[in-house]
């Protein structure tokens, strides 16, 4: 079979596969940073599965054992047409009620819980409903920016161990078998509410918050920052007249300018 051909072929048979099937193969070969190769049965002709290394298994030591020409079982979590592979996950299989109960879960919808450890990185919350996790301290999982609206240096600022919460459900995280959650969303938008009331053209007053390559950051109102392009001579914790120079709503940006006094009359 030429190489056209083959990659027909291929995608013919990716077109038949979808999210949530479960596919048997035969490993082909087992790699350290990639995880397993996987010839899937009903294409011999190459290899098409991937299982990534934290997809192989949640049991300490499993994806050690795994060698080139066992057969496996995996479900799919993601087609790839345009690559020509198709990403599969060992770990969903051993553990399919908490897979089940994360692809019924819908964008939006409002799960609860317990904050069950604070970490650097986000909070893992464990969920009133549903399995436990096979690894992590809970099922949900709330990354730093999901927290609040407003910009938060320390998870422990805004939530401690042991707390209710209440989420919206953002995406079932497939490569970590969680559901990612967000607490800001439950909250009303201070950029919104405070974007209403602006016009290109308004001015403000606010402090500066930080400097970035772009520019410099400067609070207008309680949890809303804009940004002033290429602002010179201004520092964190100065207080400056500024202008409203732009209003992205749906992306959250508000874009200033600085307020020049107008020179004094002859």
């Amino acid at each position: 079979m030429d190489a056209a051909a083959d990659g027909r072929a291929a995608r013919d048979f990716l077109a038949t596969l979808g999210v949530g099937d479960l596919c048997e193969g035969t490993v082909t070969e087992v790699t350290r940073s990639h995880g397993l190769v996987v010839t899937l049965d009903g294409f011999p002709a190459r290899p098409l599965g991937t299982v990534g290394p934290l997809d192989v298994s949640w049991r300490p030591g499993v994806p050690a054992e795994v060698r080139a020409g066992q057969p496996v079982t995996a479900e799919v979590i993601a087609v790839e047409r345009g690559e020509g592979r198709v990403r599969l996950s060992m770990a969903a299989t051993e553990n399919p009620e908490l897979w089940a109960f994360l692809k019924a879960r819908r964008p939006g919808e409002i799960l609860s819980g317990t904050v069950a450890s604070i970490q650097r990185f986000g909070v893992f919350v464990a969920l009133d409903e549903g399995p436990a996790h096979p690894v992590f301290p809970g099922v949900g999982f709330i990354t730093i920016p999901q927290l609040s609206w407003h910009r938060v240096e320390e998870a422990s600022d805004v939530v401690s161990a042991g707390q209710r919460v209440s989420c919206a459900f953002l995406q079932f995280d497939t490569w970590n078998g969680e559901a990612r959650l967000s607490l800001r969303a439950t909250r009303p938008d201070p950029f919104l509410a405070f974007a209403d009331g602006l016009t290109v053209g308004q001015s403000l007053r606010g402090r500066v918050t930080r400097s970035l390559p772009a520019g410099v950051l400067v609070r207008v109102a309680d949890g809303v920052e804009g940004l002033i392009r290429q602002a010179r001579a201004v520092r964190p914790g100065e207080e400056i007249a500024v202008v409203v120079a732009g209003v992205d709503r749906e992306r959250r940006r508000l874009v200033l300018s600085r307020h020049e006094a107008a020179p004094d009359a002859p």
